[in-house]
């Protein structure tokens, strides 16, 4: 059993030992009600917990939430191919739903159970086992439609300033709970717990009354999206029948999100009262899945379980199961037979951007940058936003050392993604390669500033202005945004300071 938390005492040497990712972000939320708040450290909720905590804040939490989980949890999956296809899929049902303009990122964590959770400012995690789990992309998509529900309908900020009357140091342990509860039940409880206890009931009451209008919301988003409405219920339905076989150990997306039978008849009747529509799930949905497969365990493993599938001829995806073969075989440095098994699932002509990858990441293992570089290339004609292959590309022209091609390649991509932290982290390579110090420097000022890593930033623009190699226009451009750095971290320094 997790100990209560005091979060409004001393946090920092209370925290008592949690999971790698629970911890993250209680830290990173945590952080805004110390005293010692460091220069590029989370804001805190001060003033707009006693007046609004508006969009724009909220996303300035969320951001530097996502930071800190980028940084320092293990367990936060850093695969451009499964993040194209979760906000593809993502932006697919925002799209459809009350506000198509919302900025929404979804991001996966690596652990086995089912789970998801809406944070500040629309960012929203996905356990890979929810992904694993879904029968369907209907399914899968149903998930998403509900916590893109709780960011819409602003739940997260509401449930705080619900409280607003209360300390800051109160408010901020409810949003510790509110946030922890998104991975684990367990933990939420002890950090509301360390709240006013008045106030708990009324909190979890407010949170059931949230969970009905994100079911109702986000059914309405999962029919104009254009995908199975039977996969809320169906999906839903399958973790609650998992609670009852093993009471002890119910998923974890139950506990978060507690499924009361009033939900999942509503769930069931709106189903059956919409007209049937029998969805197709994209390729690119078993793809993921078979990639997941593939990664987890040893190689071997996943050779022995592709190779059955195709054997048993037991497959919901020819292609799918093709591919994780070939990138099982890959995993074991079976170059021979990853290219082999890849010419296979060729042969049927299927199309997909995580299909140029795998054929790319064979060539490169090959020791063939060139060939990699071409397939990228190609690749990103058909599949042009794809930000995988454009990663890929780059990375290639560098193994190729064909870097005035990887720099006039990055800077055009910079046009179109200028927030791009990786981007500027390529680019700053491409200039290190190249002997060129002061813009080096200014792209990896870049690359940690989009991280939240102002004091880095800093430092790095400081190397720039030493070094002897730039332009005036250049000397001059790195100078102003030195400026500019340094006031924000005076800004910020002051705002310590004054307790803002």
């Amino acid at each position: 059993m997790i100990s209560p938390i005091a979060l409004n005492q001393d946090w920092k040497t209370r925290l008592i030992p949690l999971p790698r990712f629970v911890t993250a972000l209680l830290m990173a939320t945590a952080i805004a009600a110390s005293s010692a708040l460091a220069m590029d450290e989370l804001p805190d909720l001060g003033e707009a917990a006693r007046a609004e905590l508006s969009p724009q804040l909220e996303r300035k939490i969320g951001e530097r939430i996502l930071n800190e989980i980028r940084l320092r949890e293990p367990s936060y999956v850093d695969d451009p191919e499964l993040s194209d296809y979760l906000n593809h899929l993502g932006g697919r049902l925002v799209a459809a739903s009350a506000n198509p303009t919302a900025d929404c990122y979804f991001f996966l964590v690596r652990d086995n159970t089912v789970n998801a959770f809406a944070m500040f400012g629309g960012f929203i995690g996905v356990n890979t086992g929810t992904l694993l789990t879904a029968q369907s992309e209907s399914e899968l998509a149903a998930v998403l439609a509900h916590e893109v529900s709780h960011v819409l309908q602003a739940h997260l900020a509401r449930q705080i300033m619900r409280e607003k009357q209360s300390s800051i140091a109160t408010m901020i342990a409810m949003a510790v709970g509110v946030l922890a509860a998104r991975s684990n039940s367990q933990v939420a409880t002890a950090a509301i717990a360390s709240a006013q206890a008045g106030s708990i009931q009324a909190q979890l009451a407010y949170s059931r009354d949230f969970e009905r209008e994100a079911d109702r919301v986000g059914f309405q988003t999962l029919s104009q999206a254009g995908f199975d409405v039977r996969g809320m219920a169906d999906f839903f339905g399958r973790l609650q029948q998992a609670g009852r076989v093993y009471e002890n150990s119910a998923p974890v997306y139950m506990r978060s999100h507690p499924l009361t039978v009033e939900r999942m008849s509503d769930m069931q009747n709106r189903a059956q009262s919409a007209p049937y529509r029998q969805v197709a799930d994209s390729l690119d949905f078993h793809l993921v899945r078979a990639k997941l497969r593939a990664q987890t365990g040893t190689p071997q493993e996943g050779i022995s379980e592709f190779g059955k599938q195709l054997r048993e001829k037991k497959y919901a995806s020819e292609v799918a199961v093709r591919y994780g073969l070939s990138y099982s075989l890959l995993r074991a440095k079976d170059i021979m037979g990853a290219q082999r098994e890849f010419d296979a699932l060729a042969a049927l002509k299927p199309s997909s951007p995580l299909l140029a990858g795998l054929a790319a990441t064979i060539r490169t293992a090959d020791n063939d940058p060139g060939g990699a570089a071409a397939i990228y290339r190609d690749g990103l004609q058909r599949y042009p936003q794809s930000m995988a292959l454009i990663y890929g590309y780059a990375e290639a022209l560098l193994a190729a050392k064909r870097y005035e091609q990887a720099r006039s390649f990055l800077e055009s991509q910079l046009q179109f993604h200028a927030s791009d932290y990786k981007l500027h982290g390529l680019l700053a390579r491409t200039f290190s390669a190249t002997g060129k110090r002061l813009l080096q420097h200014r792209a990896q000022a870049e690359f940690y500033l989009l991280q939240g890593q102002l004091g880095p930033a800093v430092e790095q623009l400081q190397f720039a202005q030493q070094a002897a190699d730039g332009s005036f226009f250049e000397q001059s451009a790195v100078d102003a945004r030195l400026r500019e750095l340094r006031r924000q971290q005076a800004e910020e320094a002051k705002q310590k300071r004054t307790g803002l």
